[in-house]
């Protein structure tokens, strides 16, 4: 099985030390407050998870990605995704305004801008990201005590039941995330924490239970 890098490419801003000083990190004597990155394959069921998350953790807040995309029927810019231009896009990109960020077979690109985890911290939340795979593992790898949690379906049919129930891509664009997920599922181990959900609940009570241990952990750090 090939490795997902081969699959799309990707370009992670280097990080600033702005950027990083706003993430994983503690403000004076005060303990480190950890980001937490939620990463799974499309129809995994992640979405459904982050919003039931919220719902019991207000302190929480999940940062809106920047994305190529059209938006999509009853989407609002700055609610599920802030819609931007391919130009746009590569203007932030090459001022260095992304976390993370990737491009995905069919074109479309995604990423987390810097300015968004500041606007989270400064409103006195804590950060929840919802991303792909490979930008979860940058991350993991560039932010100081960064969680990320694999969330996967019980089978790749399951995921492909859902993925298709869910009918917001086309046919072609169905049979493109099915293999990207083939190669992300191979990824899972590399993340903190891994989630089956094959119950809402169940999976949610993991969720929630891995959330506040790591938030508990970190407050009782001198």
């Amino acid at each position: 099985m090939k490795p997902a890098s081969a699959s799309r490419r990707r370009s992670v801003a280097s990080p600033t030390a702005s950027g990083l000083s706003s993430l994983g990190s503690s403000t004076g004597n005060g303990p480190t407050i950890p980001v937490f990155v939620v990463t799974g394959t499309s129809g995994a069921g992640k979405g459904t998870l982050e919003k039931a998350l919220l719902s019991v953790m207000p302190d929480l807040q999940l940062a809106v990605s920047a994305t190529t995309r059209e938006r999509r029927e009853g989407e609002e810019d700055g609610r599920e995704y802030w819609f931007i231009s391919d130009e746009e896009f590569d203007a932030k990109l090459a001022a260095g305004e992304f976390l993370e960020h990737v491009e995905f077979p069919w074109g479309q690109r995604s990423g987390t801008l810097r300015s968004e985890i500041d606007r989270i911290k400064s409103n006195g939340r804590i950060p929840l990201l919802d991303l792909e795979p490979q930008g979860a593992l940058d991350v993991k790898c560039s932010v100081p005590g960064a969680v990320t949690i694999f969330v996967e379906a019980p089978t790749f049919a399951e995921n492909e039941r859902r993925l298709r129930e869910r009918a917001t891509e086309s046919e072609g664009e169905i049979e493109e995330r099915l293999a990207l997920a083939r190669e992300q599922l191979s990824q899972a181990g590399e993340f903190d924490h891994l989630i089956v959900n094959d119950d809402v609940d169940r999976a949610l009570g993991e969720l929630e239970e891995i959330v506040r241990s790591k938030l508990s952990a970190s407050m009782s750090r001198p």
